[in-house]
């Protein structure tokens, strides 16, 4: 029979006794690998109910998330705050999987494995090596999402909304600690039940069947990988839940049987070396060895791409900008104190555009303007002399008297050799625009984000400020769908000319 729990309020402490017992794997030990049932009868903990809030708004309609391709596997790009709207969404289900180092390693030797990632409706980011890789490959991706941190968040906005989570696996006990802990940290959140991974899953159906009477919104599963991906591969169809997550080692970190590393560490990025650390004899060979060949299979996937041209552009960008940034570090430091001399302020300005794909990034220019021009930014919109939702303007009060030499001779974008190194922007390529600009985008000037902005390209050598929004849009669409290298080296040719001449430098 199913244990209830009556209603708490949000902020009393569940005793350990309050959710019964159970028997499971734990994700972090070798047990978790392999699920097989212990002996004892199966028992499903149904709903711990805390004080349930009103049920906020949601929004109606899906949320397109960018995705970087890695080994194969389309990985989303986005922040958490916009991965969970999406699996928020009404009417949406999810199953999601994360993919880090280990995870590569282990799609590479099983295939059942790669085809349950392949599969999944959002694969997550977790782990500097995964974001290592996909920097690697000239595609950075927007965050690292790694369960821990992520499902966490994930679950205090489900709880506003009202909603229920299941705890499924883990060694006996556990998933009910880390069940109170949640319940403890995040008020309001409604805990349908827990099963363990052992005995709860000795009988598939039977644990299916008992999930679905507990009728939970959200089903996290701990069985280690690769099993708890395929295990949600078979069985997340027979879930009633809109949302079913491979969690790892979740569990043991919030039932504090494996202690997570310090904030400083995490911040560092050396969370793997804290586990290693604490669990040398298990980790060395997920870590030591398993990052050095994870590593070099980043590093020939990065130099193998879909196509020859691809590697040829990157070869320019990094060359070009490369080669760049060493020659011109000592006028760099000259422009850096006459723009600190005139007003104050950083030396370098950074902005949110968008790129390709429609994923933002930060892009650098040396400050050309006042510390307050965004502010200002709104107040000058109807003195803009340029045509479309582009704003230019000729005599923008905004604008510093070093700051229009810098224009004139477009050296203010030199900073964004940084972004072209970064893999965010290339040599060649669209202007990146501004995230308020791309809203207004009608449908067709979308076309322009199939390509990563570029320093230059054939809007900035016809005329810049001077070619109106629809003009602007149709050559980036042209050159989109036409770019070759030779094109490139032609347009970089003549943005010399284009700097000298000033044409639309403003």
């Amino acid at each position: 029979m199913p244990h209830t729990l009556a209603n708490r309020p949000a902020s009393a402490t569940v005793p350990s006794a309050a959710i019964p017992s159970t028997t499971g794997p734990s994700a972090t030990s070798p047990s978790a690998l392999d699920p097989r049932p212990t002996a004892g009868a199966n028992r499903d903990h149904a709903p711990l109910r805390l004080a349930q809030r009103t049920r906020l708004p949601a929004p109606s309609a899906p949320v397109t998330l960018p995705r970087v391709r890695l080994f194969g596997i389309d990985l989303v790009s986005a922040s958490a705050d916009a991965v969970i709207a999406q699996l928020l969404t009404p009417g949406q289900r999810s199953r999601v999987a994360f993919l880090n180092a280990h995870c590569a390693n282990v799609a590479v030797r099983d295939s059942a494995y790669a085809d349950a990632l392949a599969t999944a409706d959002l694969v997550l980011p977790d782990g500097i090596g995964v974001e290592l890789a996909a920097r690697m490959r000239g595609t950075p991706l927007e965050a690292n999402l790694n369960g821990t941190d992520f499902t966490p968040a994930l679950l205090a906005t489900a709880a506003e909304r009202g909603l229920s989570v299941y705890l499924l696996g883990a060694r006996p006990g556990v998933a009910e600690a880390a069940a109170e802990k949640l319940a403890r940290d995040i008020p309001g959140l409604r805990i349908a039940g827990t099963r363990d991974g052992y005995d709860g899953l000795r009988n598939e159906a039977v644990a299916i069947a008992a999930i679905n009477r507990a009728r939970p919104d959200i089903v996290l599963v701990a069985l280690g990988v690769p099993q708890q991906d395929l295990w949600l591969a078979r069985n997340a169809d027979r879930l009633n839940a809109r949302i079913c997550l491979g969690v790892g080692a979740l569990f043991d970190f919030l039932s504090g049987r494996v202690r997570r590393a310090p904030a400083t560490v995490r911040r560092l990025r050396g969370e793997w070396v804290w586990r290693l650390a604490m669990e040398p004899r298990r980790m060395a060979g997920r870590y030591l060895w398993g990052n050095g060949i994870f590593l070099a299979r980043a590093a020939r996937h990065a130099l193998t791409p879909v196509d020859g041209t691809a590697v040829m552009r990157r070869t320019l960008d990094i060359a070009l900008s490369g080669g760049a940034l060493l020659a011109l570090a000592p006028f760099a430091l000259l422009l850096a104190v006459a723009i600190r001399a005139e007003s104050r302020g950083p030396v370098l300005f950074r902005q949110t555009r968008v790129g390709r794909d429609g994923k933002t990034f930060t892009l650098y220019k040396f400050r050309s303007m006042y510390a307050d021009a965004e502010a200002r930014r709104a107040a000058l919109l109807a003195t803009s002399d340029r045509e479309g939702v582009c704003f230019k303007s000729r005599q923008d009060p905004r604008v510093t008297r070093i700051g229009r030499v810098l224009r004139r001779l477009s050296i203010d974008e030199l900073p964004q050799i940084l972004n072209v190194l970064r893999g965010e922007m290339s040599i060649v390529g669209p202007r990146p625009a501004l995230p308020e600009e791309v809203a207004a985008y009608p449908e067709r000037a979308m076309a322009r984000l199939a390509v990563r902005p570029g320093l230059t390209g054939i809007w900035q050598v016809s005329g810049r400020a001077d070619i109106g929004f629809d003009k602007m849009v149709d050559m980036d669409i042209a050159y989109a769908r036409s770019r070759t290298i030779l094109l490139d080296l032609m347009l970089i040719l003549l943005t010399f000319r284009a700097v000298i001449g000033g044409r639309g430098a403003y």
